[in-house]
């Protein structure tokens, strides 16, 4: 019971129970497209950049972290690859840590044209999904098309059925881009704008977490779940391992990393255990620092 007092005491101090909930970072996207199917326009294509540039556009206005693949991938991955898979998007992805990505934004454009012996009439259509980044957690998706046929010249090879999208395929990205940012705007803020209420109370931009508790007996992993489930944005926790000095659980939560990795230093104060954190990807590593001849110590009412 002193412990629980002690829990609630540290929840009261640090704002862990306050409500609204905190909302979590503001997500870092990346732009990226899978044009591995050969029916696909090419990376390569004019008509391919302007459709990433559409998108980057319509998620930065949302305010939106918005990061050039280019840019951040100059320096360890081959550059100018075309007909890449989704393996290797999020591969890439993933292993980009400064900064590191959040949410990837995915999209495949297609052109098709039907010749007739007047014209050409050739379609269009783009195809975009959102990825948690950290966990492959599919966020959303969205596809547009262009509706009607357009007018090509009677004999209109490839490069002219691409000539004739590009010049609309930038209408198409940017109301690609605008649906799939309202979104995820949607997520991250919370759903109770409309209603007058605080957007930050439900956050549902949810970050799988992996919290590696390691030298940490089963008794003091059972006092550290008790302040798991106060930290602001908690949805959930299940074990992944459990030894008798380890402990991994994934975490469900819309806490920023920042916030939660201040959370568990904040805790294992509170908890007089002292330890090193580190992070990489969406796994903290908290490792137990034991001195020679420290053990735990019982609690007031006698337990352990």
């Amino acid at each position: 019971m002193h412990h629980l007092f002690k829990t609630l005491a540290f929840a009261l101090t640090f704002g862990l129970l306050s409500v609204p909930v905190y909302a979590a970072d503001n997500p870092n996207l990346l732009v990226m497209g899978e044009d591995a199917d050969e029916d696909s326009v090419p990376r390569n294509s004019r008509v391919f950049k302007r459709v990433v540039y559409a998108l980057q556009g319509q998620m930065n206005y949302y305010s939106f972290d918005v990061y050039d693949e280019t840019y951040v991938t100059m320096d360890n991955f081959t550059q100018g690859r075309v007909r890449r898979s989704d393996g290797e998007l999020f591969d890439i992805a993933r292993s980009v840590k400064r900064p590191p990505i959040d949410v990837v934004v995915v999209f495949t454009m297609y052109a098709s044209a039907q010749q007739q012996e007047h014209t050409t009439k050739v379609k269009a259509r783009i195809t975009g999904r959102m990825i948690n980044a950290k966990s492959g957690k599919f966020i959303d998706t969205f596809e547009v098309d262009s509706g009607q046929f357009w007018n090509a010249p009677t004999e209109c090879s490839r490069e002219c059925i691409l000539e004739v999208v590009g010049d609309k395929a930038k209408i198409l990205a940017d109301e690609l881009g605008a649906v799939l940012a309202e979104k995820l705007d949607w997520l991250v803020e919370g759903h109770m704008a409309e209603n007058g209420q605080d957007r930050s109370a439900t956050n549902d931009m949810i970050t799988d977490y992996y919290l590696v508790f390691d030298g940490f007996s089963a008794e003091d992993f059972m006092d550290i779940e008790e302040y798991l489930v106060i930290f602001s944005g908690y949805k959930s926790h299940r074990p992944t391992e459990q030894r008798h000095t380890r402990s991994e659980v994934l975490y469900r939560s819309s806490i920023g990393t920042a916030k939660l990795s201040r959370n568990l230093k904040k805790m294992l104060g509170e908890l007089d255990m002292r330890a090193t954190t580190t992070f990489e990807g969406n796994t903290f590593t908290i490792k137990r620092i034991l001195r020679r001849g420290e053990k735990r110590k019982p609690t007031e009412d006698g337990g352990w």
